[in-house]
């Protein structure tokens, strides 16, 4: 006896997986990957719990887990597929690095917490020598204060309450301004620190924030 034949017409459909499912994954493996990069690629100079080099990597962590917090915010509420794109671009990219971070500090046995204030790297001298709170410091940044460009929880607040445009618009305001900070602290590491992996890590976040806030600055103009 045989099975009734399958109608070519009706295409098999596999259960669709959430988007922030696959984000998530890719997300995780990309932070498993930066984890092993550090490990395998630690330099021989190890830098010390309360370097520069430390201090930004511990700080930039959390700054960049605010802009995957944003990121999946917006995914979740947008409905202009432009913005999707550049938020799921951000979430994983700022993954990746945030597990590349993780990864240097565990290679060099250093604690990913410290016993010193938030940003306090940022008001040690310069390689050059220079008094940390003149030169390439940053404008009124102190030990212990919020890092720059970060959303306030009230800011966090109203993008979780938006949606459709009015979430585009404040998910874009927001962004740039926290690109704009983190662009601070890569720019401020590079005149404290010649450790060659946070300088090759640095320049690159330099260089694709300094790309994405072009764009979002595009995409927010072409919305009002």
């Amino acid at each position: 006896m045989r099975s009734a034949a399958k109608d070519p017409s009706t295409p098999s459909r596999r259960p669709s997986r959430p988007w922030w499912i696959v984000a998530a994954a890719v997300a995780l493996l990309l932070f498993t990957s930066g984890l092993l990069l550090g490990r395998v690629g630690a330099a021989p100079a190890t830098p010390t719990t309360e370097s520069a080099a430390a201090g930004f990597l511990r700080d930039m962590q959390v700054h960049h887990a605010q802009a995957v917090q944003m990121s999946l915010l917006v995914r979740d509420r947008s409905t202009d597929e432009a913005v999707r794109l550049i938020a799921y671009d951000i979430a994983i990219g700022q993954g990746g690095q945030a597990g590349q971070m993780y990864g240097l500090l565990d290679a060099w046995d250093l604690p990913q917490a410290s016993s010193q204030p938030r940003m306090t790297w940022m008001s040690y001298p310069t390689i050059d020598g220079s008094d940390g709170g003149h030169g390439h410091a940053v404008s009124g940044q102190k030990a212990g204060g919020p890092m720059p460009g970060m959303a306030t929880a009230k800011q966090i607040a109203a993008l979780t309450a938006a949606k459709g445009e009015a979430a585009d618009k404040l998910f874009l305001t927001l962004m740039i301004a926290h690109h704009q900070g983190g662009l601070e602290m890569a720019e401020a590491i590079l005149h404290r620190t010649d450790q060659k992996q946070v300088v090759a890590m640095a320049t690159q976040i330099e260089a694709s924030q300094k790309a994405e806030i072009t764009t979002m600055q595009e995409m927010l103009e072409k919305l009002g």
